[in-house]
């Protein structure tokens, strides 16, 4: 499949792998984990065809983005905000509508309590709040030591990984005949393997959420949209219902026949519901 993101900028000493399209108000798409800025190519050409300047970019140790080597540097979502920052002064926005999926939600919340005049608008797309993460599922593995994991073979680690994103989707076979194997490619092989548990497994801790968590009524004063996959089971509905009560005038909407992947299930329905919502912050 190919990637959306074909450009690169080295923004704090590290490459990262953006891509713009399309004319007019800007959107900043921000993705999760383990995905990449690949989970809105269905999104980019209804937000286009609207009349938006999209820009989507890959996380510094995702995707097509560097995997730097040195474990000091920093890829958790608070360290990812910086890399945000020195996006927008590259693309000379001095604002933006924020559209943000997963841990990608919890950059955004930062972004928007720390710098609110920067966000025109905000939506957030299954995404992580409060100390809803990691998983159950994840949260056992973390406590059961990453280690075997970390030095399983290609084969099992790709077969484990494999089930673990499929879980994500409310259509797992709609999902593994289009961007499965690109998914499971960013975070496999040589480098994608290691990469996975040194830039991303290893900062799945709530304490970047929770620093905030206090501050979320402020958001209250941005437009500010919510939109959950129904059969979402990484971060279930409950978190949506809480979050939507701690931003005042927020909107919810609950996706059907959708899962944490919503953007994967229902990306017509969820493109809908972004354009409808923009076009009113005109």
């Amino acid at each position: 499949m190919q990637p959306i993101a074909t450009d690169n900028a080295l923004i704090k000493g590290n490459r990262i792998a953006y891509g713009l399209y399309g004319t007019g108000e800007p959107v900043v798409l921000i993705h999760g984990t383990p995905s990449s800025s690949l989970i809105w190519r269905n999104i980019v050409p209804k937000l286009v065809a609207a009349g938006y300047k999209v820009h989507v970019f890959d996380l510094l140790g995702y995707g097509l983005s560097e995997r730097p080597w040195d474990p000091s540097v920093d890829t958790s979502m608070s360290g990812q905000i910086p890399i945000l920052e020195g996006l927008l002064a590259l693309w000379k926005l001095d604002s933006a509508h924020i559209v943000a999926h997963d841990i990608g939600g919890g950059i955004a919340q930062q972004f928007s309590v720390f710098s609110p005049e920067r966000v025109r608008s905000l939506t957030l797309i299954d995404v992580v709040s409060f100390d809803s993460y990691p998983s159950k599922r994840t949260k056992e593995q973390m406590q059961n030591g990453l280690e075997a994991l970390i030095k399983t073979n290609d084969d099992d680690h790709r077969n484990h990984f494999k089930d673990w994103l499929l879980s994500a989707v409310h259509n797992p076979q709609a999902f593994a005949d289009t961007s499965l194997d690109t998914y499971l490619g960013y975070i496999s092989g040589p480098i994608g393997q290691a990469s996975l548990f040194q830039h991303q497994v290893r900062h799945y801790d709530p304490k970047h959420t929770m620093e905030i968590s206090g501050r979320l009524h402020e958001l209250g004063n941005l437009p500010v949209q919510l939109v959950w996959g129904a059969n979402d089971t990484w971060q279930v509905t409950d978190w949506a219902h809480k979050l939507h009560d701690a931003i005042p005038g927020s909107q919810l909407h609950i996706v059907e026949n959708a899962g944490h992947f919503s953007l994967e299930d229902q990306p017509e329905k969820i493109s809908q519901l972004l354009v409808s919502f923009l076009a009113t912050k005109r």
